[in-house]
């Protein structure tokens, strides 16, 4: 987050220190990449790696990324070619293009039997033709060809968008009792309930179907107010303000659903969130004596150790330990802790041998070997703290400790004078965590052309911008209209099909995240699309790791929004174009309106004072500005980030610290932690936050770097293919 700078003086740091810092630890010092022409530019030569999931065998589908102008002449260039998928596609989306530029008697030229030929998307078709003909004036034969679209495709999702263009009254019933999924459904009730909110049923039809969309918890504030709810109706009132953070309201309903084990724990825990804290603890004490065995229990019985005072907490993680193997990593942690503040060690060392023997591969486990290896290696002990860490990434490969601790196991190696080992658990980083922070320092130090912390900065690197992926889920119709750009319709169909919102398919999450991006909502489709890798059941977890092998699922993780703004302002600041990148993601997931508590804005969080700082500097009227607007905002993101690498002599570490956490604090830090190695400074840094935030935004660099730049993505497919193992101490 860009704060307001604690002061207008640039620090001035010299002296052997910081020098030695500046260049510290580095091995190599790649060179400078490719212009940014050369970023800009579509490669028709993509390595196998980067294209194996990504393409299609489509011409058409790979134009959509370029712009109506663009893409006019291949569009017509392929219209005029015989009989086949591309040709008709060509003549929808060179159609759709005329339409977009009010240009009908061209647009039914392509489109005028068109239905026939590409049958996947015939009903849309008699619908473009129906636009065709209103802006040539044709209001008769535009509303024949809805009625059209009504009576040969009743069952299609495109008989909504027929029936909400005809705008009849009558047909609005059928739309709401046949595709209550449908956003133009949700328009029509929307409608309805402003001429009249006690309309229950039709409130109850946007929980169940449009529980994630905004104005939502508006809605449910008017149905809890309705007579004669059921049990079941509280259930899905509850389970939609849970799902939107309305915890102390999800709390109320739930206490009027049934007595689920689900549905006690949530009402308990939104009285605790609400600071009820006694009449949570009797709703969970409730809990554990009608669901002695739900998981739910354990949770609860974790929440009452929280509250309980003294040596009593000690009985409910007894019975955690005994009876919920899920929640007992926790229980044991949380004993021994309490344990220890008791002064009976040798019950807690009792507690931590279980954890680390019954509960080797759980989180908590690994959180306690990193923390002891981190503390043996503060004593100089780096044996023993290699030891302590390497079993974290054969125990907990799914850890967030895993590629951290692998990766230090390489430091302390070297640290003993062994090279070599050193040097296999960088390529076992790489090869085992390729998407992690660590990935791009293991990269560094083995001399890959990704950049250090003191030459990132004026990097230009080569890069393949991405071609849309065929969505996992959804219908013929669906897939042709996202891979043809058509997001409205595409969101239209793909909507009235995803029915099992509240449990999707790992396949249904992925697509639901993949047109949230095609629709600019990029926050909720890039969390949509990392939260698949929580998916807990054996089978779902299999379906995940299968597809986080494509290249795909991670460039939509790792999506290029604001392309062009950022290749501008990149190229007048002189800053790497996937720094900013990497920057705004992290800063914003790419969400332009977005605000913090404290008044941070936009993609780069540009706080009000701070770019009232910036505007004369740039000879710019602070009043011209508008900080949410994406231009306005990279303009001044970028500046401040290129001063921010100026006061460092660009090390884009101290930089990014500075973006976060402010100059003066950077300041301090520079003299009290010691400078020598760069990553030992990182892991000193004493804001968690900062510490975080610096890994994230290099870990989100490295990311770009390794999915769409095409020598960086081939190496890592080649180490990935070695399967290189982690030394052992």
């Amino acid at each position: 987050m860009l704060k307001k700078l604690q002061n207008k003086q640039i620090y001035l740091i010299a002296g052997a220190g910081l020098c030695a810092f500046l260049v510290g630890g580095m091995i190599s010092a790649p060179q400078a990449g490719k212009t940014l022409s050369q970023w800009l530019n579509l490669s028709q030569n993509e390595p196998e790696q980067l294209s194996k999931s990504n393409k299609t065998n489509s011409i058409v589908f790979t134009l959509v990324s370029q712009s109506l102008p663009e893409r006019v002449t291949k569009l017509i260039e392929i219209t005029g070619k015989g009989s086949s998928p591309d040709r008709e596609r060509a003549r929808y989306l060179l159609a759709s293009d005329y339409i977009e530029t009010d240009q009908g008697e061209k647009a039914l030229s392509l489109l005028e039997g068109l239905e026939k030929d590409y049958p996947a998307l015939a009903a849309y078709i008699l619908l473009k033709q129906a636009q065709a003909q209103d802006i040539l004036g044709e209001k008769g034969k535009a509303s024949d060809l809805r009625q059209k679209v009504l009576k040969d495709y009743p069952q299609e999702a495109a008989a909504v968008k027929a029936i909400y263009l005809i705008g009849q009254l009558k047909l609005h019933d059928q739309a709401i009792a046949k595709f209550p999924s449908h956003p133009l459904t949700w328009e029509i009730i929307r409608k309805r309930l402003q001429d009249n909110p006690n309309q229950s049923k039709l409130q109850l039809t946007l929980a169940k179907y449009a529980a994630d969309e905004p104005g939502i918890v508006g809605i449910l504030d008017q149905l809890v107010k309705q007579p004669q709810l059921t049990p079941a109706d509280w259930e899905l009132i509850g389970s939609v303000y849970w799902e939107n953070n309305q915890f102390t309201k999800a709390a109320t309903a739930y206490a009027k659903a049934p007595k689920t084990a689900k549905n006690l724990y949530r009402t308990a825990r939104g009285l605790q969130l609400d600071k009820k804290r006694d009449q949570a603890v009797v709703l969970y004490k409730q809990q554990v004596q009608q669901f002695p065995t739900a998981e739910e229990t354990g949770t609860a019985l974790l929440r009452l150790a929280e509250i309980a005072p003294g040596k009593g907490v000690i009985s409910y993680l007894d019975q955690i330990i005994n009876k919920f193997p899920k929640q007992a990593p926790s229980a044991l942690v949380k004993k021994a802790q309490l344990l220890e503040t008791l002064k009976d060690n040798q019950s807690a060392n009792t507690a931590w041998k279980l954890l680390l023997g019954k509960y080797s591969n759980s989180e908590e486990a690994a959180e306690y070997r990193w923390k002891t290896a981190l503390n043996r290696s503060k004593s100089r002990d780096y044996v023993g703290a290699w030891q302590w860490a390497q079993p974290i990434a054969i125990e907990n490969p799914k850890s967030i400790l895993a590629p951290r601790a692998s990766f230090w196991v390489g430091k302390w190696a070297t640290m003993l004078g062994k090279q070599q080992e050193a040097h296999n658990a960088y390529k076992y980083v790489l090869s085992q965590f390729p998407q992690s922070y660590y990935a791009w320092r293991s990269a560094s130090i083995l001399g890959w052309d990704v950049g250090d912390f003191n030459n990132l900065r004026l990097m230009n690197p080569e890069i393949i911008p991405p071609q849309r992926p065929v969505p996992t889920a959804g219908s013929d119709a669906f897939k042709e209209l996202y891979l043809l750009g058509q997001d409205h319709d595409a969101w239209l169909e793909w909507e009235s099909e995803f029915k099992n919102k509240s449990q999707p398919t790992v396949a249904e999450q992925f697509t639901e995240g993949l047109m949230r991006l095609a629709k600019g909502e990029n926050l909720s489709g890039i969390t949509k699309i990392s939260k698949l890798e929580d998916r807990e059941t054996p089978a779902e977890y299999e379906e995940y790791a299968a597809l986080s092998k494509q290249i795909s699922y991670w460039q939509a993780r790792y999506p290029f929004p604001y392309f062009e703004e950022i290749a501008k302002w990149s190229t007048a600041r002189q800053v790497n174009p996937l720094l900013v990148t990497a920057l705004m993601r992290q800063e914003s997931m790419f969400q332009p309106k977005i605000k913090s508590t404290v008044g941070a804005t936009g993609l780069m969080q540009v706080m009000p004072s701070t770019a009232a700082w910036i505007a004369p500097q740039i000879n710019v009227d602070m009043k011209t500005l508008d900080l949410e607007n994406p231009n306005d905002n990279i303009m001044l993101g970028t500046w401040y980030l290129d001063h921010t690498h100026q006061q460092y002599g660009n090390n884009s570490m101290l930089a990014l610290a500075s973006y976060n956490a402010g100059p003066g604090n950077v300041a301090k830090w520079l003299q009290t932690i010691p400078k020598q190695d760069p990553d030992e400074f990182l892991e000193e840094i004493p804001f968690g936050e900062t510490r975080n935030y610096v890994r994230q935004v290099l870990g989100n660099y490295w990311n770009y770097m390794r999915l769409y730049n095409p020598s960086i993505s081939a190496l890592v497919a080649k180490y990935s293919a070695e399967q290189p193992k982690l030394p052992i101490q």
